[in-house]
């Protein structure tokens, strides 16, 4: 399985103060990896840095090439999307607006239309409402309709920060699986950061824990489930 993100020696942060102290990880194409973290341990620092929204230092390659200094948009035509944190759609829009801004970068429109009707099917609650302004929709439905907007630019690494984020846990539940059938029947590699350590694990293929801006630990779901700190801190056991 080849490596699609590599990240090496990663510092990044907000004016003069430092968040990430040298992260390294590693992202396998067809993967779902996961970045389990508590509050402030710079997870979505580290979506933020890898996506070009923030200033960074270190090396970042995706597919080879160096992303480091690269600006979000020429990340994107790259084929990394994210799903931020808070879902972020526009709000004063309709939900097919948003799906089409989602899509500013391609120019096969022919083929946009497509992907919005592959999208419609996959997240049925969004066709019901694609006259609607984003801003009426459901939590649940705004996250489900920032996920089907980062995917019209038809990414090779979607990027989740915090999908669970405000959502009750059914709703959660339904989206984790989404995910999971994303990456098993169309091989999309995904980064997520969660919280929510039990269903992240469920779907991930390899996890990273994050502390105070470093990975302390890394390995398959399984062996980061059996550390006994771990199932302390994240899992309630």
């Amino acid at each position: 399985m080849s490596m699609l993100l590599s990240v090496r020696g990663l510092h990044a942060g907000y004016g003069p103060v430092e968040v990430l102290h040298g992260v390294d990880l590693e992202v396998h194409e067809g993967q779902v990896a996961v970045i389990l973290g508590a509050n402030g341990a710079g997870k979505t620092t580290t979506m933020r840095a890898v996506s070009g929204m923030i200033a960074r230092r270190g090396e970042i390659e995706f597919d080879g090439t160096n992303i480091t200094k690269s600006p979000p948009e020429a990340i994107v035509r790259l084929g990394i999307a994210q799903v931020p944190q808070g879902r972020g759609t526009f709000t004063d829009i309709t939900v097919e607006d948003n799906m089409r801004a989602g899509a500013y970068v391609r120019h096969d429109h022919h083929a946009v239309a497509t992907d919005i009707a592959l999208w419609y099917e996959t997240f049925p609650r969004l066709s019901d409402r694609r006259s609607q302004k984003a801003g009426t929709l459901s939590g649940g439905e705004q996250q489900m309709l920032a996920i089907a907007r980062a995917l019209m630019s038809r990414p090779r690494l979607l990027l989740c920060d915090e999908p669970s984020l405000g959502l009750a846990p059914i709703i959660t539940k339904e989206l984790f699986q989404i995910i999971k059938r994303l990456n098993e029947q169309q091989g999309l590699t995904v980064l997520l950061v969660e919280q929510n350590a039990n269903l992240a694990l469920e779907i991930a293929h390899h996890v990273c824990l994050l502390e105070t801006g470093q990975i302390v630990a890394s390995g398959s779901p399984e062996v980061i489930a059996d550390d006994d700190a771990v199932r302390r801190a994240y899992l309630g056991t």
